[in-house]
């Protein structure tokens, strides 16, 4: 697990590390409580209480109220900060912005749009080369399987009789920010990957506050 390259130093040797598994977690897991963080991890109450109040101390996580069915109390989880969600990958978020905002300036949309034609047709090679299964499931896997090389933390679920692509991170999430096209070529690359058979809507978007991008794939008939 190196997806969190900066670590806390809390004066304890095993800090660190629990540090990375709890951030890991609620990145891939999140809103998490307390009581799912000590079960998960095999932690104590009192040692996933005082490891959470030192992320909270450290700004890399937030309490988020769930209110609960019935006549309970809320209940509070955790998810993670901005701070939080750049201890992942960024593919250096400052220079991509400044570099968008050049060819913006530059070129105009119009030369952005041709930037991000020229990523998509970039990543539609890669990925006809990577996903060349001829059934779905399998072709699905490749697809997860080279998105997470690429840094999307990716993985795929079955859901009934359709299919679940799963990004807990997106590396690009600052360019994607400043320029939804890289968005919309995405979702096309997917939808070429998948092939007539079967279509692919985004139910989740991170940047629609989700905590993570989520494509439903389902089978036509």
């Amino acid at each position: 697990m190196n997806y969190t390259s900066k670590r806390l130093d809390n004066g304890d040797g095993a800090a660190p590390q629990t540090t990375e598994r709890i951030l890991y977690f609620i990145k891939t897991k999140g809103p998490v409580s307390t009581a799912s963080l000590a079960k998960t991890l095999a932690m104590t109450g009192e040692a996933a209480r005082q490891q959470v109040q030192k992320l909270v101390t450290a700004g890399l996580i937030e309490g988020r109220m769930e209110a609960q069915s019935g006549a309970g109390r809320p209940r509070q989880n955790w998810v993670l900060t901005e701070a939080g969600h750049a201890r992942f990958p960024d593919t250096h978020a400052q220079l991509t912005i400044k570099l968008i905002g050049s060819v913006r300036q530059l070129f105009g949309e119009e030369g952005l749009d041709k930037l991000i034609a020229q990523r998509e047709e970039e990543s539609r090679s890669a990925y006809a080369l990577a996903c060349p299964a001829p059934d779905l499931p399998t072709r699905l896997a490749q697809l997860a399987a080279i998105r997470d090389e690429e840094g999307y933390m990716a993985r795929v679920e079955a859901d009934g009789e359709d299919w679940l692509l799963i990004e807990d991170h997106c590396p690009i999430c600052a360019a994607a920010r400043t320029c939804q096209g890289f968005c919309r070529s995405e979702l096309q690359l997917f939808q070429e990957v998948v092939g007539p058979t079967a279509s692919v809507v985004r139910e989740q978007h991170l940047l629609s506050n989700a905590m993570r991008c989520v494509y439903r794939i389902t089978p036509l008939p």
